[in-house]
């Protein structure tokens, strides 16, 4: 059988990574099972994803659709158009999607609408808030898709509720805990590390993304003035996002223990993280590898799609509300802290479950 994988943007190299590795294993054991890997070019700052095939070691794309940036209504379009022509030059049995970015949702649509079935990685996740793109781009996803892999009881029941059948429904587990338990040795210190005269447990991670957080000005002004605050015994390091660049250049915010810093690569930003007091951020990604390293996680979002990270994970939902924010520091600062329990399945081995799924489902 013949898999096209779509990547868009950063967060799905550290997904599609492991399922990579696991259909190589399972050709080199004899299967038919071949894949081709198609990059949107929706990520198309070097930092953002160029580093990532190189530090996870993940083959090059067969193509780059390079469709750079844009508005929400002008990536989706750019991205079918680029799509379509790819699947009609390379046909396949399958095509494969991960996570919930405007590649993820523009692809199945135009894999359904060429009559091509559409496996989900990371499928069934909910936040219930539509203010979000991606809560739109899961919806719509999952509407369309044939084979769902999901991380979590959660996604399951809310696929359930929805009508999917259950045969159709595959708990996996977490391709990017696949990633962050086989490179956790590799992690690596970043420059910044010696420059600021870094010590594990003695400084703050932030990161910073989402429109309702970072495109209106006084409230970014509010939230990073607070932060650096109450932090203020603490150096923080913030890799800031190519959007978050753009309006904190014109805000001129400076604190003595607050530091930007350009976007990491996968080892380095992750090695801060597991060596952090705590993570300040709006990433839903970046909560369950804090909850998998055991490390205080506070996020400036109202909601979650991933509630295992708060359940039983060290997540603590803040919003931007400032009385949150500050009680979640008080805790942190305190000590009082919730230990995590690592979510069922989330042990390295989701991708190989997935190709274990497709060996039967396709009788490869």
């Amino acid at each position: 059988m013949n898999i096209t994988i779509v990547a868009g943007a950063r967060p799905n190299f550290m997904k599609i990574a492991p399922i990579i590795e696991a259909i190589q294993n399972k050709k080199k054991n004899g299967f038919n099972i071949n894949y081709r890997l198609v990059h949107t070019g929706q990520h198309y700052d070097k930092n953002l994803s160029g580093t990532f095939f190189e530090e996870l070691n993940i083959p090059l794309p067969d193509t780059n659709l390079e469709v750079k940036s844009g508005s929400q209504a002008e990536q989706t379009a750019a991205i079918m158009i680029g799509f379509e022509k790819e699947l009609n030059q390379n046909p396949c049995d399958l095509v494969m999607v991960v996570g919930d970015v405007t590649s993820t949702m523009a692809c199945t649509i135009v894999a359904k609408k060429a009559n091509i079935n559409v496996a989900h990685v990371e499928a069934g996740i909910r936040s219930g808030d539509m203010r979000m793109p991606e809560e739109i781009n899961r919806i719509v996803t999952d509407s369309l898709t044939d084979y769902f892999f999901t991380t979590s009881s959660y996604a399951n029941e809310n696929l359930e509720k929805l009508g999917v059948s259950k045969s159709n429904i595959f708990f996996v587990g977490n391709v990017m805990i696949d990633t962050l338990l086989k490179n956790e040795s590799r992690f690596k210190n970043p420059g910044l590390w010696n420059d600021l005269k870094l010590s594990s447990k003695k400084f703050l991670v932030m990161t910073l993304h989402r429109p309702s957080n970072v495109d209106e000005e006084e409230q970014l002004k509010k939230l990073i003035t607070q932060i650096a605050t109450l932090g203020k015994n603490y150096p923080i390091i913030f890799p800031v996002h190519p959007r978050t660049q753009k309006l904190l250049s014109e805000l001129n915010l400076n604190f003595s223990n607050l530091h930007y810093a350009n976007p990491l690569g996968y080892l380095e930003f992750n090695y801060l993280v597991k060596h952090a007091l705590a993570v300040i951020t709006d990433s839903g990604g970046i909560t369950e590898e804090a909850t998998v390293m055991n490390v205080p996680c506070i996020t400036l979002r109202d909601s979650t799609e991933r509630p295992e990270t708060c359940s039983i994970g060290t997540n603590v939902l803040v919003g931007n509300d400032t009385k949150k924010i500050e009680v979640a520091f008080k805790n942190l600062l305190a000590g009082n802290w919730a230990q995590a329990q690592t979510p069922e399945l989330w042990d390295g081995k989701a991708a190989k479950r997935i190709t274990d799924c497709l060996v039967e489902i396709y009788s490869l």
